[in-house]
């Protein structure tokens, strides 16, 4: 299930590359609620860590991510992963893969084609 958070960036990590090849990316988004801002920490992990490369602390962003969690030794953790970031005024960056739909819509036909 997709979730979505929108505050200013406060701080966005360096990549950490681990000796598996795994790659991540840490950024904490304030965001505020009532009385108590809060600031959450969000990963972003292998291709998506480059989602962070053009913004900046003090960015206002909505953030999209799945909440993950797993056990270890007797102990439960969650983590927030996220995997794609609006910046305020502007529209995510897609390719023109995702940005087709995989079914026709009515600009794809003139005003004269019926579309059967």
């Amino acid at each position: 299930m997709a979730y979505d958070l929108t505050g200013k960036i406060k701080l966005i990590q360096d990549p950490k590359t681990f000796d598996s090849g795994f790659t991540k990316r840490e950024m904490v988004v304030i965001v505020e609620d009532g009385k108590y801002p809060q600031e959450i920490n969000i990963e972003f992990v292998q291709d998506k860590v480059a989602l962070l490369d053009n913004l900046e602390p003090g960015q206002e962003v909505t953030v999209s991510f799945d909440i993950r969690g797993r056990e270890y030794n007797g102990r439960y953790f969650n983590n927030l992963q996220g995997w794609k970031v609006v910046a305020a005024g502007n529209e995510p960056a897609f390719n023109q893969e995702e940005q087709s739909p995989p079914y026709p819509t009515p600009s794809d036909f003139g005003d004269d084609d019926i579309p059967f």
